[in-house]
């Protein structure tokens, strides 16, 4: 992921101004402010015309050699800073025969489809991106955001009427009177003066779909969304938890993988990677996958002391104090340091399928198939605040790019037309949660993964990496979160207020790096039980009493839910003392073997 920051129609236009922008662009990008670049370590640039300025930090994937940033069209009139990847930019280079590419780079096409087509271009864009785009002929400029949100986006008002437009919100907090999150699937016009919605999908109203289930053309839609990721110039590889999600992602790119010019480039074994506490349910499952598939097994370890000691890097480069958006970027911004450190820079990973298919473990209690069509939609709409934030900032804090196939805009359309009566939860017919995607990719002739890997229950990432990661996280917050502050908690965080200690003490944290109101606004609130909407927790009256993000809150429903662990009930039973023996950090992978350059 690169990290893109404009600041447009700035009332100063001095050299004074210009050495602040490029001052904040630098710190937008960087581990702790200056340090290390982190979403764009490979190249700055820095565009000024009159009083707008375009900034762009670059990670290097698609033409690492010329497709630094910004982007122009032939004459240089139209000037584009790009976060992300367009994975159909050969077939809209085609469509573009009389225009002339400065760059092999897949983002060059944006600048020529603006000539060509005007405003109206967004939707023929294949990927997930972040843009802003300037015109010096008449001093207009558009701002997009990908379908779901993949890539995450900043909008800002500064009091001298400039618009700013940043991927993180480090790069407005200091400068902006306000700012809030850029909505995906919207685009700003400075022509209008206003935002308008270009993504417009079928299933966006939430009308009840009638398709019926087809298996073989889910399982074509995905197998296409995987392939076309596998677009990359430099060394990559898959997150593999051992899932069901990540394991098919995973199966799909080893059986596909050679032939295509990135297995010509590194070398047509995949590698994998794996994070978690030692004797984690995902290590086990992961390292069993990646025996199956023939790939190249990376397992990182870490303790949950490691993770307690990241907290505070992982909320400044996140920026949020959602609870399990926390509990889950931790392991993730663990395991992205060491993949970058083996000289890997892009991977694909398995966000969105749980809120396609309702694969939380919630979803078992929806009373209908109308409900859970909704319940479906309100997720897939929300992504940007909590999984999709999570993928793509938890990897950029270490210049390292997450791609997810699930969140294709084709796979979407074919999965949300399915009618969902077939994805409901029907134990009793041997239709468990996710069943209509296990069952696409059931194949008995070539298999895809082993039987147990294909049916495996689902676990929430945070869950995954093993179960007393979030129990320590528990027993550390009732250490520095007295029931005095509880008591109190309204009148200090008025907006969304904690109800527990772990989320008074992630809050305390947030509010120290982005104490403006602004920024607590961006992040979502309500009851959630299992990582449901608030909407959902009326699904099962007794929910209420048991208000917590993890999957094992599923009570009755979960194989090791909580009341089945009394002893993980209550933070204040949990011993505190949580500094374990095991080695910290450790990898562990195939022994000789490493990314071939």
């Amino acid at each position: 992921m690169c990290g893109i920051l404009a600041v447009l129609g700035c009332s100063d236009d001095s050299q004074a101004k210009r050495v602040r922008v490029l001052e904040l662009s630098r710190r937008q990008f960087s581990f702790f402010l200056f340090v290390l670049k982190h979403r764009g370590p490979d190249w700055s640039g820095l565009y000024q015309h009159g009083d707008c300025y375009l900034a762009h930090q670059r990670l290097a994937i698609i033409d690492p050699a010329s497709g630094d940033q910004p982007l122009f069209n032939e004459d240089k009139a139209i000037v584009v800073t790009v976060n992300g990847e367009i994975y159909n930019h050969e077939e809209l280079r085609k469509r573009l025969a009389n225009h002339k590419f400065r760059t092999a780079s897949d983002c060059a096409v944006i600048a020529h489809l603006y000539e060509e087509y005007g405003e109206n271009f967004v939707d023929m864009l294949d990927g997930m991106f972040s843009f802003v785009l300037f015109d010096t002929r008449d001093n207009s400029f558009i701002v997009a955001r990908d379908a779901i949100g993949i890539t995450s986006l900043y909008i800002g008002w500064g009091l001298d009427g400039s618009i700013w437009i940043s991927s993180e919100l480090k790069g407005l907090n200091d400068d902006c009177e306000h700012f809030e999150s850029f909505p995906p699937g919207h685009l700003y016009s400075s022509k209008s003066g206003g935002l308008r919605r270009w993504y417009n999908p079928p299933w966006f109203s939430e009308a009840i779909p009638s398709t019926p289930y087809d298996p073989l053309a889910l399982r074509h839609a995905f197998e296409n969304a995987v392939i076309k990721r596998l677009m990359t110039d430099v060394p990559f590889g898959v997150l593999l938890s051992g899932g069901l999600d990540s394991s098919l992602v995973a199966a799909i790119t080893a059986r596909h993988l050679a032939g295509t010019k990135a297995a010509k480039q590194w070398g047509a074994q995949l590698h994998s990677f794996c994070v978690g506490l030692e004797g984690s349910p995902d290590l086990k499952a992961a390292r069993e996958v990646a025996d199956y598939l023939g790939s190249v097994h990376h397992e990182f370890h870490f303790t949950v002391q490691d993770g307690i000691d990241a907290i505070e890097d992982v909320i400044y480069h996140i920026e949020t104090y959602d609870v399990t958006t926390i509990r889950a970027s931790t392991p993730m911004f663990l395991m992205s340091r060491k993949i970058k450190a083996l000289g890997v820079k892009m991977v694909l990973s398995g966000e969105g399928s749980d809120e396609i298919f309702g694969g939380y473990l919630y979803f078992h209690k929806a009373p209908n198939k109308e409900e859970f069509h909704r319940e479906t939609c309100r997720k897939i709409k929300a992504l940007h605040l909590y999984d999709c934030l999570r993928a793509n900032k938890s990897t950029s804090a270490w210049g390292l790019e997450a791609r997810v196939p699930f969140l294709d805009k084709e796979f979407i359309n074919t999965a949300m037309a399915i009618d969902p009566e077939w994805k409901m939860i029907k134990p009793e017919e041997g239709r468990i949660e996710k069943w209509v995607l296990r069952r696409a990719f059931d194949d008995e002739e070539r298999p895809y993964l082993p039987k147990h890997i294909l049916y495996r229950q689902k676990e929430q990432f945070s869950d995954g990496v093993g179960y007393s990661w979030i129990d320590g996280l528990k027993a550390h917050a009732a250490e520095h979160v007295t029931d005095k502050m509880m008591q109190n908690a309204a009148y200090i965080f008025p907006h969304n207020t904690p109800n527990t200690k772990e989320a008074y003490y992630y809050r305390m944290i947030f509010e120290r790096f982005f104490p403006q109101n602004s920024a607590r606004l961006t992040v979502p609130g309500g009851a959630s039980i299992a990582c449901s909407t608030a909407k959902a927790v009326e699904w099962d009256a007794s929910w209420s009493n048991n208000l917590d993000p993890s999957g094992r809150a599923a009570l009755g429903v979960h194989l090791s839910a909580y009341e089945q662990q009394a002893a993980a009930t209550n933070a204040s039973v949990v011993p505190l003392k949580i500094i374990d023996t095991v080695p910290r950090m450790m990898e562990v992978s195939a022994p000789g073997v490493a990314i071939q350059t």
